[in-house]
């Protein structure tokens, strides 16, 4: 094996501590990222640039790049799509490929509530334009049957720390209810998003450095005092996520290694007046890399809980959700109907969540921009 794809490796004890820090601990809009995650492992600076660069070039690390509360930015939904078996590869691949409003793309399945739905995607649809509208184009295209859009109404955890989680115990939790975030569509200037898409575009290899940001404000076309300005404010309003290195957690990486193999998407119907109290005390467990509210509606049971936890091993998983079960009765929550989704085949990419992209895609498919409004 090249000594370079070596040392590229998740469990090299350097990139291990630097991924602890560098995929989801550095929150919000930070001016020097790499100096942060450098003080936070104990690095030297050049070390951090120098490894995260190998790593995104050898497949290990997918992305580098500045998250934002998309939800906060466009209107979004968890979208579960009911798709004839004999047409779900091709309307997995049509949204990948074709649809740059579709992130996580995922192959699930399950027994019970739900399980002709096999078909799992986010979607982001830029402010004025129709959710569901661009999935009623993307059923025709697909040839699905039927979806179902299911908005988040709070996050409580949001945050993809593989390398920190893998010797989490079933039960580890924060000593206090995890705080639920209100899903609020903000409303930006010109100057923030002028901002904004040159910041959240992710990083070549090339392009890691201490001074991220200025060939970005270059981009922006404003001084870099500016971009500072724009960007904190930013953040003020939370609209900013945090800078990660987004590690390839599904996939075998260069080195032939999965970060993890099992991903359960969780359900929990509890009563509609606990729904924040019980998103709170999933959100707390430290396992879950998502927590959110979102309404599932007859087809899942009303279950009004949702939340991914990763794992190499599938009893870990359950065990890590036996212990959240358990917990919420201990908390006075007791869920009426709770189930698994596993996850198969699976994608992500960031959704665009422009309104000038989404006018730009209807224009490049011959569709009136105005026929797609709310």
């Amino acid at each position: 094996m090249p000594a370079t794809l070596d040392i590229a490796r998740h469990t090299d004890e350097i990139n291990t501590r630097i991924l602890e820090v560098s995929e989801d601990r550095i929150a919000g809009f930070v001016r020097n990222p790499m100096a942060e995650i450098a003080a936070r492992t104990g690095l030297d600076v050049d070390t951090v640039i120098e490894r995260i660069r190998l790593m995104l070039q050898a497949g290990t690390i997918r992305r580098v790049r500045q998250t934002l509360m998309a939800t906060d930015l466009a209107p979004g939904a968890l979208v579960a799509w009911q798709v004839p078996q004999e047409k779900l590869d091709a309307a997995f691949d049509y949204l990948f490929r074709n649809d740059p409003f579709s992130g996580h793309i995922v192959i699930r399945s399950t027994e019970g509530a739900g399980s002709q739905y096999k078909l799992w995607t986010t979607l982001k649809v830029p402010a004025k334009f129709s959710m569901d509208k661009h999935a009623q184009f993307l059923m025709r295209q697909t040839g699905a049957l039927k979806y179902h859009l299911m908005p988040a109404k709070g996050i409580f955890t949001l945050g993809v720390g593989h390398v920190r989680r893998k010797n989490m115990e079933p039960g580890d939790r924060s000593e206090t209810p995890g705080e639920m975030h209100k899903v609020e569509v903000a409303q930006l200037s010109d100057l923030d998003w002028q901002v904004l898409i040159p910041l959240k575009r992710e990083f070549a290899p090339e392009e890691l450095c201490e001074n991220l940001w200025e060939a970005r404000a270059r981009e922006a076309g404003v001084n870099i005092d500016t971009f500072y300005q724009v960007a904190e404010s930013l953040d003020h309003r939370h609209v900013i996520g945090r800078f990660s290195t987004f590690l390839e957690h599904v996939k075998p990486t260069a080195a032939g290694e999965r970060v993890t193999k099992f991903n359960g998407l969780f359900h929990w119907a509890v009563p509609p007046s606990q729904a924040e109290a019980a998103g709170r005390e999933v959100g707390r467990h430290t396992i879950m890399t998502h927590c959110y509210w979102r309404e599932g509606g007859p087809d899942f049971k009303n279950v009004n809980i949702m939340g991914v936890a990763h794992g190499s091993e599938k009893d870990r998983v359950l065990a890590h959700k036996a212990a959240i079960d358990q917990h919420l009765r201990e908390a006075g929550i007791d869920f009426t109907y709770t189930n698994v989704f596993w996850g198969g085949r699976s994608e992500i990419k960031p959704s665009e969540i422009s309104p000038q992209a989404y006018a730009q895609w209807c224009s490049t498919l011959g569709i009136d921009p105005a026929t797609m409004t709310a």
